[in-house]
This record gives C-alpha cells, sequence and structure tokens, in this order.
C-alpha cells in the first residue's frame, strides 16, 4: 500500500506559478509511474500529467502542455508539479496518483492521494 499526501496548493492570481508535491509513503515508490489529476468543481477528474518511474518519459494534457512539468526525485519518493501562467481555468483540486503502468488514463492508477486546492484568480 502506497500512501500519497499532496502539498503546495493554494490561492495565485492568473499568470502567476505555483509548485505542487506529492510524498509517498514507501521507498519503493520509484517502482510507480506517478500522475497528477484535477478535478474541478461539476467536472470529471481529469488527466494532468505523468512520469514514468525513472523519470525520463513524461506525458502532458494539451491544455497544459508548455506551461506545467512534472519531475520527480525518487531519493526522496517525491513527484512534483511545476505549474507556471496560471490560468483561471486551472482552478481545481489536484490529485497525485501512482500505478504500475505509465499512462494517461485515469483507471490505472491504484493510489490516490486527497487532493490540495488550486485557485487561479483573475
Amino acid at each position: 500500500q502506497v500512501q500519497l499526501v499532496e502539498s503546495g496548493g493554494g490561492l495565485v492570481q492568473a499568470g502567476g506559478s505555483l509548485r505542487l508535491s506529492c510524498a509517498a509513503s514507501q521507498r519503493t515508490a520509484s517502482s510507480y509511474a506517478m500522475a497528477w489529476f484535477r478535478q474541478a468543481p461539476g467536472k470529471e477528474r481529469d488527466f494532468v500529467g505523468a512520469i514514468s518511474r525513472s523519470g525520463s518519459s513524461m506525458y502532458y494534457a494539451d491544455s497544459v502542455k508548455g506551461r506545467f512539468t512534472i519531475s520527480r526525485d525518487n531519493a526522496k519518493n517525491t513527484v512534483y508539479l511545476q505549474m507556471n501562467s496560471l490560468m483561471p481555468e486551472d482552478t481545481a483540486v489536484y490529485y497525485c496518483a501512482a500505478g504500475a503502468f505509465f499512462s494517461r488514463s485515469r483507471d490505472l492508477y491504484n493510489y490516490w492521494g486527497q487532493g490540495t486546492q488550486v485557485t487561479v484568480s483573475s
């Protein structure tokens, strides 16, 4: 069982930046692909970005490509999401997830954090 804890959310003005962190409970976290998803009120949980076990490959949603960067530090069992040029439509609860497969699919991630709120004001 892997426990994930997100941090770093908050309120930011449009055009600003935030860095989210996701700390995993186990040293074996490096055995998992990691991803970020987000869910706005009344909407489904959507894919944001994913990173492979080694950190050498990443996927991004088209809506965040060029603005968000996902990275990981396996020595610290931590995954990051650097968010730049934030827009009001980025407002959502952001979730970290871990799974056996490097994928954009929500269904392939077995472990989830509780989420952290990101609010972007216009």
